[in-house]
């Protein structure tokens, strides 16, 4: 369905190519017939040749040196329509692809490893493309070339000398057909090896701060070296398979190219025969016409073989489908109000046991805050990823503004969500372009304020290029308080109805998450926001908090309310009030990293720019 849509729109492109490429064949037919009819003009022992005058003689060799032009014209006309359009191909697939992973839902990519779907656009891809180009041509090419020479040779020529000359097609034919199903089986084990090698060093490269960190650099290597040789060892695997086509084909030519000759040096000094030096000439021509058609048979098969493993793989992506699918008369209105209600909610992963949330009731008035505390893995996350509609629930479950979402315009429904999510995933690209998220409609003066209101405004005034510094992949240049500051400055940015913060002041010191969490309050001043942490600190002053255990609210209520059970949230309470003391309140650092901190004295380590703070910016 893809490759019709393509072709559809470049049908008069390939019209062109293929009237050029067989007015091309058509010309290479006639020249040898030219050149037989000079050489039997020469030749003085044959009373029916004609004799040909050397003026005669030097008009049919410009027509031949014309029509060798016009040949070359048609094949550079036919190379540069049919083999240039596979360049577009390649990138409309490219395009095609890329947008269809765009629609496929986090689980698709839970399943999936980045190299692997890197190996996809990049290798099956060029794959494709080669059959839709020199595969193609040559195929083309090859048959009307051997078909018209054949019916020449047969019908003009000698029809004995013709079916010697066919052995070697029929030679080809018969290696391809042994060896065509091993190539292509042989082709998806290099692909697959591929793609355990590039996704073996797109996470080594990703996590090269890990290894570094902790000594593993020799391991790593041993461990790529491993995957190297494998694909090597499968790559040689399939050239010693494809390799066998070519050599098998060659010999064949070369035992008929002489019994060809032997014959053909009989009969044309036979009286017996009506076969002619001009005829010998102009079959001995036509032979090595087909010589290169045939020989370019085994490169055809493997570029065909290749791309139908590769073609075969790209199904399996393109057939994998989204389950969130929006209905056809799905609500597109924009969130005014931002009431959340979620109702006797459970949920569990594809794989799993257990339920990740269960029985989950909450009621989120428009404009009103709610705190998510609770343990590692108890469902906080998940929660946010299902109000976003990032996996499939059933109907009833989760109304926004008295819609369910499941009848709302996915698109809509998140564009209407500001999120910020635990991992604060930011691109290799200016800060402002990150803040804006590619919106162009967002205006400087929104990025700014945004930016004033997630208290990172002063970091990204003292970096050399302010908000156009460029930051590295994933913000790697930053620090993590940076990092979380910059999403949340994003999330503000978008102006949307419903604020989601998840986790995301774990990193930030006690004193600038009371900063923010002040400009929030006045951003949430009519809105509905979520805020999700592990500390107390961070959502005791939301309207309602629930505490979740196991995927399951355990309790609920206000700060105080809570305080007053003397049930979890009373134990983490008395717990972060211990750490603390301890550890005190002014340290830009997560729970986490706590474990690890010095004790002796805070470390100061030169930032990227040469100021002090956290390993980034600052």
């Amino acid at each position: 369905m893809i490759f019709k849509e393509f072709i559809a729109k470049n049908l008069l492109h390939y019209a062109l190519g293929l009237t050029a490429l067989v007015a091309s064949c058509a010309v290479s037919v006639i020249i040898p017939q030219i050149l037989g009819y000079i050489t039997n003009s020469l030749d003085k022992t044959n009373p029916l040749a004609d004799s040909l005058s050397l003026s005669e003689i030097s008009k049919l060799a410009l027509i031949m040196l014309l029509l060798a032009m016009l040949l070359f014209g048609l094949k550079f006309c036919f190379r540069s329509l049919i083999i240039g359009k596979s360049r577009d191909i390649e990138c409309f697939l490219r395009s095609k692809l890329f947008a269809h992973f765009q629609k496929l839902p986090p689980k698709f990519y839970n399943q999936n490893k980045t190299g692997e779907l890197m190996s996809y656009v990049i290798n099956d891809l060029g794959a494709v493309r080669m059959a839709f180009a020199m595969g193609f041509v040559f195929l083309v090419e090859g048959v009307l070339i051997n078909f018209t020479t054949v019916i020449v040779m047969a019908r003009t020529i000698n029809l004995i000398l013709t079916l010697i000359a066919i052995v070697p097609v029929v030679a080809a034919t018969f290696v391809i057909f042994f060896l065509r199903a091993k190539i292509r089986r042989k082709f998806v084990l290099v692909q697959n090896a591929f793609a355990d090698l590039s996704d073996k060093i797109q996470e080594n490269l990703s996590g090269i701060r890990i290894v570094k960190g902790y000594v593993q650099e020799q391991e790593e290597i041993d461990k790529l070296d491993q995957a190297s040789k494998k694909r090597l060892d499968l790559q040689m695997d399939y050239v010693k398979t494809s390799a066998l086509v070519n050599p098998a084909i060659q010999v064949s030519f070369g035992i008929c190219f002489s019994v060809v000759l032997i014959f053909g040096a009989i009969f044309a000094v036979s009286d017996n025969i009506n076969f002619n030096i001009g005829d010998f000439v102009v079959f001995n021509t036509y032979f090595a016409m087909m010589i290169m058609p045939v020989t370019n048979l085994g490169r055809i098969v493997e570029i065909w073989q290749r791309a139908f493993a590769s073609m075969g793989r790209l199904d399996n992506i393109f057939l994998a489908e989204s389950d969130i699918i929006d209905l056809p008369d799905a609500v597109t209105d924009e969130i005014s109000r931002g009431e959340i209600k979620i109702t006797d909610l459970s949920f569990k992963y594809a794989g799993a046991q257990k339920n990740a949330v269960e029985n989950i009731n909450i009621h989120v008035p428009a404009g009103k805050t709610l705190g998510i505390i609770g343990t590692t893995g108890a469902g906080k996350t998940t929660l946010m990823n299902l109000l976003l509609r990032l996996y499939k629930i059933d109907d009833n479950k989760i109304y926004i503004d008295g819609v369910d979402i499941n009848h709302r315009e996915t698109a809509s429904l998140r564009k209407n969500i500001g999120y910020v999510p635990q991992d604060n995933f930011l691109f290799a690209a200016p800060i402002d372009v990150n803040i804006k998220f590619f919106d162009e409609m967002i205006k400087k003066e929104a990025v700014i304020d945004s930016a004033k209101l997630a208290c990172v405004y002063e970091n990204i005034m003292g970096f050399p290029n302010d908000f156009a510094t460029i930051i590295g992949e994933r913000g790697i240049t930053l620090s993590g308080g940076q990092k979380q500051r910059i999403s949340i400055a994003r999330a503000v940015a978008k102006d949307p109805a419903i604020l989601i913060l998840d986790d995301s002041l774990s990193a930030v010191d006690t004193n600038t998450e009371e900063q923010i969490l002040s400009n929030i309050k006045q951003i949430l001043n009519n809105r509905t926001g979520i805020i999700i942490s592990h500390r107390i600190s961070t959502v005791k002053n939301a309207d309602e908090i629930i505490y979740l255990d196991k995927g399951r609210i355990v309790e609920r209520g206000t700060h105080d309310e809570l305080l007053n059970k003397n049930g979890e949230y009373y134990k983490l309470n008395e717990k972060q009030k211990i750490e603390s003391s301890i550890y005190g309140d002014k340290t830009d650092v997560s729970e986490k990293e706590k474990n690890i901190r010095p004790k002796n004295g805070d470390v100061k380590i030169k930032g990227f720019f040469g100021n002090e703070g956290g390993g980034g910016l600052q």
